[in-house]
């Protein structure tokens, strides 16, 4: 006892200072694609053909760019001969609509709070159940670290229950294949009204690497109603702490900027 507890006093305060203090991340950290459609070559259709989702779409010789289908493989980025795409280290990408997701050049409308009464409701305290719809593990592993003390999540008040029926929503992760669609639908029915669905990584959004296979549902807003849409394979803890904040209405943007 004596030595666990020398080591933890040696290791010293482990909790990082986000959202007060800003994030940080490793040089290698992938976040939000930028797309410049000003640099696109006329009939150019690289980016597109590199992708192995299809997040990228040209209409009218101008390419767009799907967060919701993005694997953030960068192949896109790499292929490109104008680097009209690139990576960048913003952590923030969570939206409130699908179509939010949809980039064309401008810049990504982040998820905005709940309405007031939902915010009383859940603002100081959010229970979650999260369901695993047929993901590999990347995004529950993801989730898993946020309860962790680096993380630690219960010091907003968020934190992941073992019953439907004590939440007050559900995160959802993997692309839900057929034999686990009834298994959503029943844990979201179990869920109490009024509740929120948050949808984690590309799987859970649009099918991921998945999408448009026979056995899968392509995400999770065809089954059930999505309230919180958060990209990425999987989305880095900092993504999902940010978009969940956001949706509580308890983010500083200032100090959520990087």
């Amino acid at each position: 006892m004596l030595k666990a507890s020398y080591a933890r006093f040696k290791q010293g305060h482990r909790t990082i200072g986000y959202p007060a203090k800003p994030p940080v991340l490793p040089d290698r950290f992938r976040g939000r694609p930028v797309l410049d459609p000003a640099k696109c070559q006329a009939g150019c259709r690289d980016c597109a053909e590199a992708c192995p989702t299809g997040a990228i779409r040209t209409e009218n010789g101008k390419p767009s760019l799907d967060l919701g289908r993005c694997l953030f493989c960068a192949d896109c980025a790499a292929a490109c001969p104008e680097k009209a795409l690139s990576f960048t280290q913003d952590h923030r990408l969570a939206v409130r609509a699908r179509r939010d997701l949809t980039l064309r050049g401008q810049e990504l409308q982040l998820a905005e709070a709940l309405d007031a009464k939902s915010r009383k409701l859940f603002g100081r305290s959010l229970k979650l159940r999260q369901v695993s719809a047929g993901g590999c593990n990347a995004c529950e592993a993801e989730v898993n670290v946020l309860g962790t003390v680096v993380f630690d999540l219960g010091r907003f008040g968020i934190q992941m229950v073992a019953s439907p029926r004590h939440a007050d929503g559900l995160l959802i992760t993997g692309p839900v294949p057929e034999n686990m669609k009834l298994a959503l639908q029943k844990t979201y029915e179990a869920t109490p009204a009024p509740k929120l669905v948050i949808a984690v990584g590309s799987c859970a959004i649009a099918g991921g690497p998945y999408i448009d296979h026979g056995e899968v549902h392509n995400g999770a807003d065809g089954i059930v109603p999505v309230d919180l849409y958060i990209p990425g394979c999987p989305p880095h803890p900092l993504t999902t702490l940010d978009g969940l904040l956001r949706l509580l209405g308890r983010l500083n943007e200032r100090a959520g900027k990087r």
